[in-house]
């Protein structure tokens, strides 16, 4: 990481001088403080290692964008600026949607191409590793396992994976408050289908009548998303023990900020779900993290990738909470860069608040390819660059820059040569993630699902149950009850007998409302007892 603040050469070797608008870029650039290192100006076809493009440390929680078509270079940025922000003590974040980011705890392997590139950008290039902790949604593929409750997964963003509508969202947000203030704990969603069979009952729609009922056919639809999405094998997701996004702000021994990188190449054919589950990451941070305001630098940096899935098909009351999480997680240390191929994928009002920009190359090859290459260009400041020729002829590992200044004020657009990874521009093979994941000292904490007492297993008590069995926190799924071993059809079957007896009735309104006094929620619905 170049330290200094001087002004850029105006001859480097090997380029011809830069001209006085090039000069004006370049000196935008000097930062004085500590800066991540992106690459050098690239001007008139020359690659100037004079004119370093760099992004002050500081600003890093003021969010960003990294976009462009696919194959052009946006998850070696990635893996570019996560290895600065570790190297500077800054926490990471990947979202690893292909596999390929795992290598970044491996040494790089030089070769002619990253050589090259070092030698045309002026970076003196020797093989790092960084510390890398590995995570997977439920289980599913190589990582310490990920899961939520329901109870925190929280209604918005429930309603988002099960695909529901306005109305119907509102009527889950019901079913959730419901559940919150009688201390009914969602821990998977069984518990949920439990709480929605009681209320459309005909002792249950008693207890919503004052806050404003629940309809038969609502309740259907829920109910029938809810088997759909258990069909597809989503049940793994939820539950517990629930991860506590406070493992994602940790330093190494040696002072290096760790390197979160959750691996979702099991579930990438699971858009929806994983994009909504990182908004949950996130959320849960927000609601957990206190303010600090501006600092020397951030606490952690959070990359969103295929940041478009998390907007399609939004509901208006989910982008408003995105927006809002994304404009006040800034003052809480936390900055959020979102990937993805254009800006347009984004919606202006979240745009807006993203003010360092990576945009890689876009190509033109149809007349909608066209609208969009138009739309990034207006994103952008003014520029000496005729930014739609560049952006169209811009090679892999190459793009178009700008950043917030250490006052805050917009440097100057610069086409930019970006520099060569450290670390291995590969993934890890299956062995070697295995071995890092076992590992960790958070495997021992997650690796084994539990099955406590909650919603459901409250719903299926007989009258002197309780006596019979001991009360434990937690207990293995390998060790449940023979109730929790029943089949869909006779859990469903059981829930039916159990509403109908009145039971769940007076067992709602006795047991668990010191819980539930205790249970807030964020502005995504999302809910965390407080620790």
């Amino acid at each position: 990481m170049s330290d200094s603040g001087a002004a850029p050469s105006a001859s480097p070797e090997g380029a011809p001088a830069l001209p006085s608008e090039a000069r004006e870029i370049a000196s935008g650039y000097a930062f004085a403080g500590p800066a991540l290192d992106l690459g050098a100006l690239l001007w008139d076809g020359h690659c100037h290692p004079g004119a370093p493009v760099r992004v002050p440390l500081p600003v890093l929680n003021r969010h960003g964008l990294i976009a462009g078509a696919t194959g052009t270079g946006k998850t070696k940025t990635l893996q570019l600026i996560a290895e600065q922000l570790s190297a500077q003590g800054v926490p990471v974040f990947l979202a690893d949607v292909k596999g390929d980011l795992s290598g970044i705890a491996r040494p790089g392997r030089p070769d002619d191409r990253v050589r090259g590139r070092a030698a045309e950008v002026g970076q003196q290039w020797e093989p790092a590793a960084f510390p890398a902790e590995f995570f997977a949604l439920g289980g599913l593929g190589h990582g310490i396992p990920v899961r939520a409750t329901v109870t925190s997964f929280g209604p918005v963003l429930l309603s988002k994976v099960l695909r529901l509508n306005p109305t119907q969202e509102q009527s889950l947000g019901l079913i959730f408050h419901y559940a919150d203030t009688k201390g009914l704990e969602l821990v998977d969603l069984k518990d949920l289908r439990a709480v929605v069979t009681f209320l459309t009952s005909a002792e249950g729609k008693t207890e919503l009548k004052g806050i404003g009922g629940l309809s038969a056919a609502t309740a259907g639809v829920i109910l029938r998303s809810l088997t759909a999405f258990e069909a597809q094998g989503m049940t793994d997701f939820f539950g517990e023990p629930e991860f506590d996004t406070a493992g994602f702000l940790r330093t190494a021994q040696d002072g290096r900020g760790v390197v979160s990188v959750l691996e979702l190449p099991a579930v990438q054919d699971k858009p929806r779900l994983f994009s909504t589950f990182l908004m949950w990451l996130l959320a849960d941070l927000f609601h957990d993290l206190p303010e600090i305001g501006d600092a020397d630098k951030p606490r952690l940096v959070f990359f969103f990738d295929e940041a478009h899935l998390l907007f399609d098909d939004a509901s208006e009351a989910f982008l408003d909470s995105i927006t809002r999480t994304v404009r006040l997680i800034r003052s809480k240390g936390v900055g959020v860069f979102f990937v993805t191929q254009t800006p347009k994928d984004v919606p202006g009002d979240v745009l807006g608040q993203l003010g360092n920009r990576v945009q890689h190359a876009l190509r033109a090859f149809t007349p909608d390819d066209q609208k969009a290459l138009t739309a990034t260009v207006r994103t952008f400041p003014r520029s000496a660059y005729d930014l739609e020729e560049v952006l169209t002829g811009l090679g892999t590992g190459e793009a178009v820059v700008t950043v917030l200044s250490e006052t805050g004020a917009p440097a100057p657009v610069a086409a930019t040569r970006l520099r060569a990874p450290r670390s291995l521009m590969g993934p890890l093979d299956a062995d070697g993630l295995d071995q890092a994941v076992r590992a960790s000292p958070l495997h021992e904490r997650y690796a084994q699902a539990v099955d406590r007492e909650s919603a459901y297993e409250r719903l299926g008590e007989r009258p002197g149950e309780r006596a019979e069995e001991p009360e434990t926190a937690e207990a293995p799924r390998s060790t449940r009850g023979a109730r929790s071993r029943k089949a869909p059809e006779e859990e469903q079957s059981l829930v039916e007998q159990v509403v109908s007896s009145g039971m769940f009735r007076s067992l709602a309104r006795s047991v668990g409302t010191q819980i539930g006094r205790e249970i807030t929620r964020s502005l995504f619905g999302t809910a965390r007892r407080r620790r």
